[in-house]
């Protein structure tokens, strides 16, 4: 019944290294959103600036969907997680930093959104079991102190008219958690046709913020300004959400979360690049201690003999991972998505806490 160790199983390079690209990928496209979202939403209301933001993104969503044989769909059971993923990540993380860009630099912001994978590795550790080996603790620590450093640096920094950058600085610390929670529930969807959830939370978002901004009395944009960030939204929320979602498949929620984290320092070099002069000694050693703990975590490197215990489910695979053995009449040539049934297995092979290899350590 049980298999023992296969030499012909991959060593997991592969897979990881798709995820590591699609998660940087997702990385470029946000960074780059975080200063452009602080010049295209000078002067628009939060609620506003999150709901435009989001309605760009579901039209990423809408317009990325795969064929149904190629993807898991959606299902009744998906709408509580739908909901509190919507109600996280594209509800209180973008009206947070909307509100935090317009108090504080950009550059000390995009920093301060490095703090987005310790959220997420600690709750992916809790709630999913995802392994935390030493380095790893080391690598959250690192990130800790950092953002410890950034919260010191705004805090004692002033913006033009004379008040503390502080409460900016927090506001963006607020998103950063949020947008960690999200990143743990959507963690139980990625599974599932990625562009199908980016439209359905951005939809919720969208319309869960517009709403808000129209009981709060918000005045509408300017034409250039909600066009400019109806662009940002669609690049950098649902564009990267979708690669997000697709690296979290192949390496796991606190892996992607640790890659991610690379997209504020991309952030940081246009603000600077832009013109941002604020950095300080304190922001430029906060930089430094994150930087230093997303390259530790990305350092780590499993492999043992594991065991999978017999499952059914659904998912797009491939029939070429070792972990696919179940026949088809014809074979289908690539990616596809069905429900199936995987027998007990045990073998050893280099993985990261995917789909399969989600076991207890």
């Amino acid at each position: 019944m049980l298999v023992s160790m296969d030499p012909h199983v991959p060593d997991g390079r592969w897979p990881a290294r798709r995820g590591v690209a699609l998660a940087l990928l997702a990385a470029a496209l946000f960074g780059i959103s975080t200063p452009l979202l602080q010049h295209a939403g000078a002067g628009v209301a939060p609620f506003t600036t999150a709901a435009l933001l989001y309605a760009g993104a579901a039209l990423v969503g809408a317009l990325s969907r795969r064929p149904r044989e190629a993807e898991a769909r959606l299902t009744r059971d998906d709408v509580p997680q739908l909901l509190a993923m919507a109600a996280f990540g594209a509800v209180l993380g973008p009206v947070a930093l909307a509100w935090g860009l317009q108090r504080t630099s950009a550059t000390g912001a995009s920093l301060m959104l490095t703090l987005e994978a310790l959220f997420t590795a600690l709750l992916a550790w809790r709630l999913y079991h995802e392994t935390m080996e030493r380095h790893v603790w080391a690598a959250m620590w690192l990130l800790l102190a950092g953002g410890i450093a950034l919260v010191l640096d705004q805090g004692l920094g002033q913006r033009r008219d004379g008040s503390s950058q502080l409460w900016g600085a927090l506001a963006v610390l607020a998103a950063s958690a949020a947008w960690g929670v999200d990143n743990a529930l959507s963690r139980r969807l990625a599974e599932r046709d990625p562009s199908q959830v980016v439209a359905a939370k951005a939809a919720l978002g969208a319309c869960a913020t517009a709403l808000l901004a129209w009981l709060a009395g918000e005045p509408l944009p300017a034409m250039g300004s909600a066009l400019a960030l109806f662009a940002v939204g669609a690049s950098g929320y649902g564009l990267s959400l979708r690669c997000y979602l697709l690296a979290q498949r192949a390496v796991g929620a606190a892996r992607t979360g640790s890659v991610f984290a690379f997209a504020p320092f991309i952030g940081a070099a246009i603000a600077v690049a832009a013109g941002d002069r604020s950095p300080g000694w304190l922001m430029l050693a906060g930089g430094a201690l994150m930087a230093a703990g997303v390259v530790l975590h990305l350092a780590e490197s499993h492999a043992h003999e594991h065991e999978h215990d017999a499952c059914e489910h659904e998912h797009a695979h491939r029939h070429d991972d070792a972990h696919h053995e179940h026949a088809h009449d014809p074979m289908p040539p690539g990616p596809h998505s069905h429900r199936h049934r995987h027998a007990p297995m045990r073998h050893s092979h280099a993985h990261v806490p995917d789909a399969h290899h989600a076991h207890r350590h």
